[in-house]
């Protein structure tokens, strides 16, 4: 079977090919604006499966994996912001300035179907951040140096980011980056594809 990645994200892609060698992407290109008191864990979990179906519906005899993420910051033991792809110098300065000195969650949602037998399986991966205290100095020389306003929440940690955080914490570093291997390869095996059967030496 093809295997399709709902997205057009070169990061996922990227992580993909650490496990498939051979598969394709197609853009789902679907209204990713949370609705009216959604929160990130549904909001991440419902577009993951619109991205998946969208392309699904296009896709026969495929395996197709589609994914989003979202930063959440929590305001209070009830509130949260949710601090998504900045597109700007303006608003990713806003994020990193809100990100100084907290913990934030980065959710990862993921959808996998069948298309051949219907079957859809979705899970989800939560990854922390503890950011340090930055300055608004700092943030301003690591985004002209980064340029991350394709990230959720401003940072790319697996580059130049990492200089702002203190730590990380969670089960799958791939999460953070989006697109949660470990689960991801799980859900591929129950599908009835063989990660390592299937993957070809370049």
């Amino acid at each position: 079977m093809r295997v399709i990645l709902a997205s057009s994200s070169p990061y996922r892609a990227e992580l993909l090919k650490r496990i498939i060698t051979n598969f394709s992407c197609d853009s789902p290109a679907i209204d990713e604006t949370a609705l009216a008191n959604e929160s990130g864990r549904q909001l991440v979990m419902r577009l993951a499966i619109e991205k998946t179906n969208t392309v699904a519906n296009r896709s026969p005899n495929s395996l197709v994996i589609g994914c989003d993420q979202v930063a959440c910051l929590a305001v209070d033991s009830s509130a949260e912001v949710q601090l998504g792809k900045p597109g700007s110098l303006a608003i990713a300065e806003q994020h990193l300035a809100q990100c100084s000195g907290k913990t934030v969650n980065y959710i990862t949602a993921c959808c996998l179907i069948n298309t051949k037998t219907g079957d859809k399986q979705t899970f989800s991966d939560e990854y922390l951040l503890h950011f340090r205290s930055l300055n608004p100095r700092q943030i301003t020389r690591y985004l002209s140096l980064e340029k991350p306003f394709d990230c959720a929440g401003a940072i790319k940690s697996e580059g130049l980011g990492v200089t702002l955080i203190n730590r990380h914490e969670g089960n799958d570093p791939t999460s953070l980056v989006g697109l949660p291997l470990i689960k991801l390869s799980q859900a591929l095996e129950k599908a009835g594809y063989d990660l390592l059967e299937n993957y070809t030496l370049l």
